[in-house]
């Protein structure tokens, strides 16, 4: 999944509310932010960087950004596209950039210190934001613009550039009046502490759960790797034994391996109730607030749900569409889900007695256990291959490959963390393009999943080309004393999945900051980064970096044949899992009233069409669904589905001409990765595909047709 701070120019922040003394901080010299970066191509100078610098640079980069905006609305000409538009878009320059540096680290590397300094500072962001998109005057001048301007004269980025300038204010509460204006300064003060709330109590207790075992004989079936990395976390704890914790690469092995089914019942139960026990971190309340908050703000500005407010800018359009897609998948999906998990349970029947009951802690152990039946594949069998140093030189050797672009690493780029590394990006002839840091494994300053995002948009003003900022960052399996990282097929295809998302932003080539790179909509996004998941299993591709890390041989292909025939292995049950969760996001915000039931049974209800396994009682998926709740895909999860449906029909046309036809590629670069969102993306899609696309080619893929 994209992680980004949206421009508080043109949208509110998802912070909240109480004001600070806005006084000036500029005469604190010593403070980074205030002055040019003396570094390569102007990175962020980490290395400089202190939690105090933040707070004085923020109130400094409210205060001319409130006087900029100001200037353009007391500016004695007539408004114009250049005068009003164009310089609200680069209004707030300081500020972005200090919001930038601080919500990318308070996921990547916060602290205690950093998310109370989020707390504090969220409810004079919202202040800030609601002062610009409900100043009267202003918006008056981007209407005026808007209306009298003749959108003949204008390149179509400017139009669009214009279209959403006039649709962010009136969404944003400028056409209300002022008992409104009140009323929605209130509810987005309350919403921004809401999530940040929610978002803070997801990383804390995911981060204060740790399964210690001492006794080896209860870790039966772990791999060597596993259990080696499991020694360190408990050594890393200060515990004797082996130490879990509810990360992706401790959890998942211990799930899929582990023949104590209590054990993994015991670290079921701890994922699956994150944030619904009864202590600190119990989000059930916000969950509430969350969704009848932005239930009220939709109601406000005139939208029957807050459904109808986010896909008004979606390439789905309305909630009917999306309900059409999930039910379309869910009906032709389901007969073969039902199939698979019923080949599971008899397997674990065989295995365990006829009477034995799959419960959803078993499912990940028995189909990994039919998938080395069926295929004789697991991941054990090929980690070796992917040596994380390697995977690193296969994915940017994959965008040689297609694209020309090479990646050079450069250590006199600051960094936020030892573990991340900066590299130049080269255009084809050499020039340069952007910088890519990658962040690849969890720590407990770390949220868990990946994304990506910018520091840095690219754009062009005065005639300069200036070049994005890019980070992808992870929470892969980390190295060990006597291993390098090795990691999972899951992981290569993340590590991909965010690669394309980087280049989405690496080959920007648009005027305006707001309009290039991943500044898309939601239900667009997914398709670069989807796409080049679809290159894992190809044998052109693996064979570039796919080599033992202690032998050096090449992995056999005997071994890809059996990666190629296992890659559809319950692709029906995946579909369907991932239908559940843009059903159950499409009820939370689908509502025309307030909820005030049980979080808990409502979810149940919810998406139970869709539940192919028996429900454990006590768990909750919502309470700790940050996509959803704090992280920007409320009303838009099924946007996975949606573009998985455009990659599908994309990568189709890769397979046709060959996957790495430079034409092909070229297409994608100059219709899709380059446009960001300055021409309509159905618009994009058909010029590069010459169609629109339907499910036809995923449903092939994924074998189902």
């Amino acid at each position: 999944m994209k992680l980004k701070q949206p421009k508080v120019t043109l949208c509110a922040l998802a912070l909240a509310g109480a004001t600070l003394n806005m006084t000036s901080c500029m005469d604190n010299n010593k403070n980074p932010f205030y002055s040019e970066y003396d570094t390569p191509h102007q990175t962020v100078p980490f290395d400089k960087i202190k939690l105090e610098h933040y707070e004085p640079a923020i109130m400094e980069g409210i205060k001319q950004h409130a006087a900029e905006v100001e200037a353009i609305i007391n500016n004695p000409d007539e408004p114009t596209f250049e005068n009003t538009i164009v310089a609200l878009e680069y209004a707030g320059d300081l500020l972005d950039r200090v919001l930038t540096v601080f919500f990318t680290l308070n996921s990547a590397e916060t602290s205690d210190e950093m998310q109370a300094l989020a707390q504090k500072l969220s409810p004079v962001l919202t202040e800030h934001s609601n002062n610009i998109s409900l100043n009267e005057k202003l918006f008056a001048r981007v209407k005026a613009v808007y209306e009298s301007t003749d959108m003949s004269t204008l390149t179509t980025e400017q139009q669009r550039l214009l279209q959403k300038n006039y649709d962010s204010f009136a969404r944003s509460g400028a056409n209300l009046n002022d008992e409104d204006k009140a009323k929605y300064r209130e509810l987005t003060t309350e919403l921004s502490q809401a999530t940040l709330a929610f978002g803070q109590n997801t990383l804390k207790a995911t981060n204060n759960y740790a399964l210690n075992v001492t006794d080896s004989t209860r870790l039966k079936g772990l791999p060597e790797s596993v259990l080696e990395a499991a020694a360190q976390t408990a050594k890393e704890k200060g515990h004797e034994g082996w130490t879990f914790t509810l990360h992706a690469p401790s959890y998942s092995p211990l799930m899929m391996y582990c023949e104590d089914r209590d054990l993994r019942h015991e670290l079921y139960m701890a994922y699956n109730t994150q944030c619904v026990q009864s202590n600190d971190y119990n989000n059930e309340e916000l969950v509430k607030k969350i969704v009848n908050l932005r239930l009220a703000i939709a109601q406000l500005l005139g939208y029957e749900s807050h459904a109808d407010y986010v896909l008004e800018n979606r390439m789905a359009e309305n909630a009917a569409n999306v309900n059409n897609l999930l039910d379309e998948l869910l009906v032709a999906y389901l007969p073969a889900a039902k199939e698979e998990v019923k080949a599971v349970q008899e397997m674990a029947a065989r295995t365990e007695g006829k009477d034995f009951e799959l419960m959803p802690w078993d499912w990940s152990f028995y189909s990994e256990k039919l998938r080395v039946e069926k295929y004789s594949l697991n991941d054990e069998m090929v980690r070796p291959y992917f040596k994380l140093e390697n995977v690193t030189d296969g994915v940017f050797g994959l965008a040689t490959r297609l694209y020309g672009i090479t990646f050079v690493e450069n250590k006199d780029i600051p960094v936020y963390h030892p573990d991340v590394k900066a590299y130049d990006v080269l255009d084809k002839d050499g020039s340069y393009l952007a910088v890519i840091y990658t962040d690849f494994f969890p720590r407990a300053g770390k949220r868990s999943g990946a994304w990506m995002t910018s520091f840095k948009e690219q754009y062009v003003k005065d005639g300069v080309d200036s070049r994005p900022h890019v980070t992808i960052t992870m929470n892969f399996t980390k190295p060990t004393e006597s291993k390098p990282a090795l990691l999972t097929q899951d992981e290569v295809e993340t590590f991909l999945h965010e690669f394309g998302h980087a280049l989405h932003g690496i080959f920007s080539a648009t005027t305006y900051p707001s309009m290039g790179g991943t500044n898309v909509y939601r239900d667009f996004v997914e398709l670069p980064s989807q796409l080049m998941e679809n290159f894992l299993p190809k044998k052109e591709f693996l064979a570039t970096f796919a080599y033992h890390y202690e032998t050096g041989e090449l992995i056999p292909d005997e071994l890809i044949e059996r990666i190629v025939r296992a890659q559809n292995y319950n692709a029906a049950y995946l579909c369907i899992r991932q239908l559940s969760l843009g059903i159950l996001d499409m009820a939370w915000y689908s509502r025309t009233t307030p909820f005030e039931g049980d979080v808990l049974a409502y979810e149940q209800e919810a998406w139970k069409s869709t539940q192919l396994l028996p429900s454990a009682q006590g768990t909750n998926m919502t309470t700790h669904f940050g996509h959803i709740m704090s992280g920007g895909y409320s009303a838009g999860y099924y946007s996975y589905k949606w573009s998985e449906m455009l990659d599908a029909d994309a990568f189709s046309l890769f397979e046709e001409k060959g996957i790495y036809n430079e034409e092909v590629a070229t297409s994608f670069r100059e219709n899709i990765l380059e446009k960001g969102c300055s021409e309509h993306p159905k618009e994009l899609y058909r010029r590069f595909r010459g169609q629109d696309a339907t499910i036809d080619a995923l449903m092939k893929r994924d074998g189902i047709k």
